[in-house]
């Protein structure tokens, strides 16, 4: 009988073994993530090496623009200015370097953050002044400076998207995070500086002004305000989470008060914020759906008769008022088929829902004079050059494409010929001129063609030997050895 027991106790031994094992494995993980969050903790956090007394003492040292500050500001716009105008990123760069733009942004977002509203009086005046002393400064340089070319910096400056919205946010955050910090990080605080470029939005704001161009001073202004708001959001927010002390007044009254309008002025700063972020936001998505429907679904047909789409030269505009429009180009002796128009409608009111209200225009050739052509992609060059500074792989494609077109096209002085070939050559009686167009159908090309026509009276040797001359003279007069000539009579 105890023999027979034995077996009955082993399974129970067996399960309270697996039941122990359990427990230990969950005492490590658990122990693991421990271990993990206390490893993360103390890796990300940034509250027990934050100084609060000299962080608000360094930031309102920072907010008055007065004596050196406001020369140094001055001196900085000039540079700022000159490199911008001379194209020059590491001329920018160095002033936006020396440049004192962010101490009353800082102090904005500081103030509303700790409820000090004589601080948040102070940085409003002293941001304001300084906005103004900048675009005065830049307006006067641009206006009566004589080289005001539209460089490729400059226009960068005139049309915000969601990554200025961006680095503005996390350059704010970086920027306050290292104010905060026991003992300032330098190379921070410079680095940040270079990121947001406040300096360059205002300068192109008031190179706009100086040219009388309302579209780049707005463009430029609406960038350098992305900027402030969002590193003064930036500010308010870490502040906020390093709990940084509010700001006492003796009557509790009156601090009820500063607080309840401290609050507001928060929620003021941010509903701007988030708007501004979410129109950024619906631009570039509307600009990457345009490029993926012109890569996916334009740029794949393929042409039968020597068409071509010039990507180049097509445009997307995008509108706040929803009349945004995407204009693509074709040139060739092809004109795009009405179906295709209508199927490509289709596709961009289905699969790309950012598109859906964007009018689609088709911009296309479809002659068979290649002079029209030579002379349509001529005067779009010229009408465009302005627009197009900033993008110099432009210019160059369309220059490009005026010398091809040009090429094709033999414009000839025929009056002029035609005298020096009536004195030259006694046999003719009749001379003419025209332009062949010519395909093997794989290429295009154009033949200078002209046609003589003898004198009666010319007999059959002057007419051979007047004829082998004539062809060389016009070889020569045109510097074309295509050069045909036909015989009328």
């Amino acid at each position: 009988m105890q023999e027979n027991q034995k077996p009955l106790a082993q399974p129970e031994e067996k399960e309270g073994g697996q039941n122990s094992s359990t427990e230990n494995v969950k005492k490590d993980f658990s122990g693991l993530l421990g271990s993990l969050k206390t490893f993360f903790g103390e890796l990300l956090d940034i509250r027990s090496n934050t100084d609060q007394e000299t962080t608000i003492e360094h930031i309102k040292n920072d907010i008055p623009f007065k004596g050196h500050n406001s020369w140094i500001l001055i001196c900085s716009i000039f540079i700022a200015s000159v490199g911008l105008n001379a194209n020059s990123t590491a001329v920018v760069i160095g002033a936006m370097l020396i440049s004192p733009l962010m101490g009353p942004i800082l102090g904005m977002g500081m103030s509303i953050a700790i409820n000090d509203v004589d601080t948040l009086r102070r940085s409003v005046k002293n941001f304001l002044v300084m906005v103004g002393l900048s675009i005065i400064t830049a307006f006067l340089f641009f206006r009566f400076f004589p080289l005001r070319d539209e460089s490729s910096e400059l226009l960068a400056r005139t049309a915000p998207d969601i990554r200025d919205v961006l680095i503005a946010f996390f350059g704010g955050l970086a920027l306050v995070i290292a104010r905060a910090k026991k003992g300032t990080i330098a190379s921070v605080i410079f680095g940040v500086a270079i990121a947001t470029a406040l300096m360059p939005p205002l300068c192109t704001v008031g190179f706009g002004l100086a040219i009388g161009n309302w579209e780049y001073a707005m463009g430029a202004m609406y960038l350098f305000l992305i900027n402030t708001i969002f590193i003064g959001l930036a500010t308010f927010l870490v502040l906020k989470i390093l709990r940084f002390p509010m700001v006492r007044y003796v009557n509790s009254a009156r601090r009820r008060l500063i607080s309840r309008i401290a609050s507001l002025i928060a929620v003021i700063v941010m509903i701007p914020a988030g708007y501004t972020f979410f129109n950024v936001w619906k631009e570039s998505r509307f600009r990457n759906d345009a490029r993926k429907f012109i890569h996916t679904v334009v740029r794949p047909y393929e042409f039968s008769k020597g068409g071509m789409f010039l990507e180049n030269l097509s445009e997307i505009n995008y509108k706040r008022d929803g009349k945004s429009t995407i204009e693509l180009v074709f040139m060739g002796d092809e004109v795009i088929p009405t179906n295709v128009i209508n199927t490509w409608e289709n596709q961009k009111q289905a699969d790309y829902p950012a598109l859906k209200n964007a009018e689609l225009r088709i911009v296309q050739g479809g002659q068979s004079d290649s002079e029209q052509k030579y002379n349509y992609v001529h005067e779009l060059y010229e009408s465009s050059k302005k627009d197009l500074l900033n993008s110099a792989e432009k210019i160059r494609f369309l220059e490009d494409e005026v010398e091809r077109l040009r090429k094709l096209t033999y414009n000839v002085d025929f009056a002029k010929l035609s005298r020096e070939a009536k004195v030259l050559y006694d046999g003719v009686g009749e001379f003419g001129f025209s332009n062949e167009i010519r395909t093997d159908f794989a290429t295009m090309d154009t033949v200078p063609a002209f046609t003589v026509k003898w004198k009666e009276s010319a007999s059959r040797a002057q007419r051979e030997k007047e004829f082998e001359k004539l062809k060389n003279w016009l070889q020569l007069k045109t510097s074309n050895d295509k050069v045909e000539i036909k015989q009328l009579n």
